[in-house]
């Protein structure tokens, strides 16, 4: 009866969460749509929360924590952590991410580097249609310092700096943001909550020319002055429950529910699933709500790799957008 119990307060809990955050902040819908930059920031950089639709702000134990919630990072004390993920994204446009966390004294110190590379493209014009012969790339990167501590067992804390850059063909937009979430374990009942907020900071300065060819008036021209861009910042607020809880043998079920909250577009909310077995083999699905390209659940495993001195994880995710395709996400997580 006290597992019934704390699983309808979850589902409960789960369903109001919408309408209680949105008294504490303003929702503008599709309004703001386009009004940020930096959207590689808001892209899932590992494949156990892409599996999950992404409702992990309140449960990403392992190295992707630095990502999600850096509060989290402080709940694996004892333990060293060491993630690496590839994406292969959207017309050959690749994602990688690689975080280190370790216990220094009282605090968990973090660090994390994600970068996205659009590949070459070609430059055209409208005289060269077809292409000039030239090529330009999209280059974005993310450096993260992270600062979390434990204060209690039910209770942590955390906060990142992050040094943000976008690079477009010879501009550079570049600037700095915070992260910083808390994470709150309610006791022995298997439920958890956290809050999150992703990439809030200082609208970028920009760095660069470039040199245009001009229609009315054929020859070049060179820009020089740019608009500066607004970080894409998102909250998160979720809540997680662990079914088997109190189970003695190897097993877990693990449910999520989360609500984000985006500075440039409408509030969306995530579900997750995550079953593991005999602590070895892990099956995940998820699904986004309001979000119009998502209309399949993700899915994705997690395997524990024996014969290992430390607990080593490789990770797999898909997701599937109405138009641009499908995306597939590996991963490596270590804990020593």
């Amino acid at each position: 009866m006290p597992r019934i119990q704390t699983l309808v307060i979850f589902l409960v809990l789960a369903t109001g969460v919408g309408a209680a955050e949105a008294q504490l902040i303003p929702s503008f819908g599709r309004d703001r749509a386009g009004t940020s930059g930096f959207q590689f920031l808001k892209i899932p950089v590992d494949a156990r929360a892409a599996a999950m639709a992404q409702a992990v702000a309140t449960n990403a134990a392992d190295a992707s924590s630095l990502f999600w919630n850096p509060a989290l990072a402080a709940q694996a004390r004892g333990r060293t952590m060491f993630g690496v993920s590839h994406t292969s994204y959207h017309a050959d446009v690749k994602l990688n991410y690689l975080a280190l966390a370790q216990d220094v004294g009282s605090l968990t110190l973090g660090f994390s580097l994600q970068s996205m590379d659009s590949g070459e493209m070609s430059v055209t014009t409208e005289f060269q249609p077809l292409g000039t012969g030239e090529t330009f790339k999209v280059v974005d990167l993310s450096l993260g310092l992270t600062v979390a501590q434990q204060l209690t067992d039910l209770f942590s804390y955390g906060i990142t700096a992050r040094y943000v850059e976008e690079g477009i063909a010879s501009v550079t937009h570049e600037t700095f943001v915070l992260d910083a979430g808390i994470f709150y374990r309610i006791g022995e009942t298997g439920a958890q909550m956290a809050v999150s907020i992703r990439s809030f900071g200082f609208d970028s300065s920009t760095d660069g020319v470039i040199e245009r060819t001009v229609v009315s008036d054929p020859g070049s021209r060179i820009e020089d002055n740019f608009e500066a861009i607004t970080p894409a910042t998102i909250f998160l607020m979720g809540i997680a429950y662990d079914v088997f809880h109190k189970s003695a043998d190897d097993r877990s079920l693990l449910i999520s529910a989360q609500l984000n909250n985006p500075n440039d577009n409408a509030e969306s909310y995530n579900v997750g699933v995550e079953y593991i077995w005999n602590s070895l083999l892990a099956i995940r699905t998820g699904y986004r709500l309001g979000v119009e390209e998502s209309n399949v659940p993700s899915f994705g495993v997690g395997l524990q790799l024996p014969g290992f001195g430390p607990q080593v994880r490789f990770d797999y995710g898909f997701n599937h957008l109405e138009r641009l395709g499908s995306v597939h996400r590996i991963g490596l997580d270590v804990a020593l």
